[in-house]
């Protein structure tokens, strides 16, 4: 069973992904997780200068969801360039950098300051839902703002792929994704967290993260995930590779939003639920169900379900008048 992923000429042992602010702070962790089975690594967000984020409580989780209202917190470029350097010189796994910033001019600015390091992919953060109060409506709640943001990120990015990491918090992400990819979009992470979304606590009456409200992941918004990735396939036709994340725990989660249209699947919450090793289990599980269903190589399932939907609306046969004799 082969579980390998060639993605715009990278190369992928396997679909997972470390999803962006999941254990990805230093190079430490990320060879840590490549290690435990990682298919591929994104960083946390990379700012253009220092960002302090939130204060604490900024997390809260249950079994059935985890609040995060961190608020992208990143020492700067000087450790970017620290860890990502450190990390690319033995270069376990494919690395995708996570960029955002507070404008376009800063997004392609950010971008620069980190391609020098040659990331395999470019990730630019364009829908953190939990950081409203200090930069307004995320640039992926609008087309012309996330086709302005792509346009320019391209401008720089030279050889090396750019994905827009999409929000779900928008009437249509398929509108979203249709004026990143006119201008100029490889691929896309579909998606950010859901939300915001706040939680109270009942004795103090108040709300339990200091930012009052953040953003909203675990296995509870996986539908809305696939739903996502499969309105961003069919936008772009199947021509356009997508990390589909968002409540993703076991393979079959894995291996359903692959048949929506995802290439690599991205983990985030679940290393917190099922450990560092969530990365291999997820993918003994995906082998398990492949090997029963019969599947060689896990490449043929992506996008299956459209073209199951496709065969199955197919031009009917005329109804027959049968003479009876």
């Amino acid at each position: 069973m082969n579980l390998s992923q060639a993605i715009l000429g990278v190369n992928f042992g396997n679909p997972t992904v470390l999803a962006s602010g999941i254990m990805g702070i230093t190079s430490a962790s990320w060879k840590l997780m490549a290690k435990h089975g990682a298919g591929g690594i994104t960083t946390k967000s990379l700012w253009l200068k220092e960002h302090k984020g939130h204060k604490n409580p900024t997390i809260i989780s249950t079994e059935h969801w985890t609040l995060n209202a961190v608020g992208v917190p990143d020492a700067g470029p000087e450790k970017a360039r620290e860890e990502v350097g450190d990390f690319l010189k033995s270069h376990p796994v494919p690395l995708i950098a996570n960029i955002i910033a507070d404008s376009v001019d800063n997004f392609a600015a950010t971008a620069e300051a980190i391609l020098p390091l040659k990331p395999d992919f470019l990730e630019v953060n364009i829908s953190c839902p939990n950081v409203e109060d200090e930069f307004g409506k995320p640039f992926a709640c609008s087309a012309p703002a996330a086709a302005a943001v792509t346009k320019a990120v391209k401008k720089v990015s030279g050889k090396i792929p750019v994905f827009i990491k999409l929000s779900p918090n928008v009437d249509s992400i398929a509108a979203i994704a249709d004026a990143c990819a006119s201008a100029g979009a490889d691929g896309f992470t579909v998606i950010n967290t859901v939300g915001p979304g706040m939680a109270i606590d009942l004795r103090s009456r108040m709300p339990i993260l200091a930012n009052k409200v953040g953003g909203l992941s675990g296995p509870g918004i996986k539908p809305i995930a696939v739903k996502c990735v499969a309105d961003v396939y069919g936008v772009t036709k199947g021509k356009l590779p997508i990390i589909g994340t968002g409540g993703i725990y076991t393979g079959e989660d894995a291996l359903e939003i692959m048949l929506a249209g995802a290439s690599l699947v991205g983990i985030g919450t679940a290393v917190g639920d099922r450990g560092m090793e969530v990365f291999s289990k997820i993918c003994e599980e995906m082998q398990l169900w492949c090997t029963n269903e019969g599947v060689d190589e896990i490449s043929s399932l992506v996008g299956g379900m459209h073209r199951e939907l496709a065969s199955r609306s197919g031009p009917q046969k005329k109804n027959r008048t049968i003479p009876i004799l």
